[in-house]
Order: structure tokens, then C-alpha cells, then sequence
């Protein structure tokens, strides 16, 4: 479904990770009010595959940013892209051609180079593996290894903002927040600069759980989705988080990868700059 007329929609492919293209969109998106969406497309290294690509992008009129290295694939994206009238930006192309020109040597082609298996690589895999065990609320013992974690009511994008995190490096737990229950000690007893509470608005948040409700077929009439509840649940979350001196981060209205972003420049504030 094309997105609405006031949105952007941006495809990033990518012949590794997507990471590199990734985050070039999101600095160039930081520039602009508008809302926008993001999709990658990892491992695109045929030339059917890109074809596939830029026709999902054409019926989603989305902007494709991509970072291929092979020849004939960039070929193959770009003679589609231009039969389907698909704007296409090549993100590494004219750059490797200008280093070429200038050492005076031909570049190497070789699809995935930049994030090979390294020790980042590993580091990565690694903190996925620490976010699955540390979803929900799970092994809440080892959580204080993580160098972030993520709280908040029910419905708050915890989990794949976890993931998300995860899959940039960050070992990620997060830890809800339930009605009637005190905090966990250990959530607690965490660093404050290593937490950060989730919040939304109401009416985003009730819209979310009755959906949620809905695709269970289970009553949609209950303290889950009762707006007085609901408001007195966020403002619990909210004032917890000001006596813990938690970072809050809204996350109404924005993708994932917007939010994930905001999370990281705070890390990166409070324990320094990393490459992740």
C-alpha cells in the first residue's frame, strides 16, 4: 500500500548490512518536518533481485538510496529504476569512482567488504543474542551487563526498538511496567544513564492495545484499554521516570529507526561516541 501523500517512503538496498545506507538517509531525513518511512533490503546481489526491489518501490513511490558495489547489479537497478521512473541515488558509486581516479587503481568490486565477519560483526551478533534473552523482562540478574535498557507500559515499541538496538550493538534489555506492581528491584538498582522510559500518548497507545486486543478476539472492553486507566498508567510511567532520572523518549508517531537514533545520541552523550 502506497504510504499517504505526505509521507516519504525510502527503500535502502544494500549488497551487505544496509547499515552504511541507513544511516546516511536518517542524516539526511534529520533535515526535514516531514514523517517518513524506512525499509532495507539486506543482501541484494543479483540483478533479479534489485528488479524485485524497484518494483516495490514504484507502487510505493518511495525514493530508493542504494550501496551496491557490483557492477552489473548497479546496472540492472538503475536501467529498472529508470524504465519504472523510480528516482534512484547511488550512495557509494561516485565516491569509489573519484578514489579510483585518484590512486589510480580499480576498486576491488567485491560486494559485502564492509561489514564482513570482524570482531563488530560477532559484537553484533552477540548483543542480539543478550537482547532475546533480556525481553520482557527476562533474566533480570544478568540485566545490569546491558548497556541499554528500555521500560514502559504495555504496547510501547519495547521489543523492537530492543532489537533494533541490538542489531547496532547495543546489548538492549527491556523491563515493562505493570499496573499494581512495584518496579523491579533490579531495573532499579541500574545506572540511570543506561535507561531510558518509553512513553506515547494516550490516544496512540489506546488505538495500539485495542488493535492488539482485537487480533487476539479477546474483550475489548477491560483495564487494558479503559482510557482513565491507560492515562493513570502513563503518568505512573511518567513520574517514575523523573524519580529515577530516566531519559524519556516519546515514541508517538515515529519509526523505529527515528527513536533507536534519539536513544543513541543520548548513549553517546553520556558514555562517549562509538562506531557502532
Amino acid at each position: 500500500m502506497p504510504a499517504p501523500a505526505d509521507d516519504m517512503t525510502v527503500f535502502v538496498v544494500s549488497d551487505g548490512t544496509g547499515d552504511t545506507g541507513s544511516a546516511a538517509v536518517r542524516a539526511a531525513m534529520i533535515q526535514f518536518r516531514n514523517r517518513w518511512r524506512l525499509r532495507v533490503f539486506r543482501d541484494a546481489r543479483t540483478a533479479s533481485e534489485v528488479r524485485r526491489v524497484i518494483a516495490q518501490a514504484q507502487d510505493a513511490r518511495a525514493l530508493v538510496v542504494f550501496s551496491l558495489v557490483e557492477g552489473e547489479v548497479v546496472e540492472a537497478l538503475m536501467h529498472e529504476a529508470e524504465e519504472r521512473h523510480v528516482v534512484a541515488v547511488d550512495l557509494l558509486g561516485p565516491l569509489i569512482m573519484r578514489v579510483a581516479q585518484r590512486l589510480h587503481v580499480e576498486p576491488r568490486h567485491q560486494p559485502g567488504l564492509l561489514h564482513g565477519f570482524s570482531d563488530d560483526y560477532f559484537d553484533r551478533v552477540e548483543a542480539v543474542e543478550f537482547a532475546v534473552r533480556h525481553d520482557d523482562g527476562a533474566n533480570l540478574k544478568t540485566l545490569h551487563e546491558a548497556d541499554i535498557v528500555l521500560t514502559g507500559v504495555s504496547r510501547t515499541s519495547k521489543t523492537p526498538l530492543s532489537m533494533y538496538l541490538a542489531q547496532r550493538g547495543y546489548k538492549t534489555g527491556n523491563v515493562p511496567l505493570i499496573p499494581g506492581l512495584d518496579p523491579q528491584k533490579e531495573l532499579l538498582e541500574l545506572d540511570s544513564s543506561r535507561v531510558f522510559g518509553l512513553t506515547v500518548d494516550p490516544a496512540t497507545l489506546l488505538s495500539v492495545r485495542t488493535a492488539r486486543l482485537r487480533s487476539m478476539r479477546a474483550p475489548s472492553s477491560t483495564d487494558y484499554t479503559d482510557p482513565d486507566q491507560v492515562m493513570l498508567e502513563l503518568d505512573r510511567a511518567r513520574k517514575l521516570c523523573r524519580q529515577q532520572g530516566w531519559r524519556m523518549i516519546d515514541v508517538s508517531g515515529r519509526a523505529v529507526e527515528e527513536n533507536a537514533s534519539k536513544i543513541i545520541d543520548a548513549h553517546a552523550e553520556a558514555f562517549g561516541a562509538t562506531n557502532r
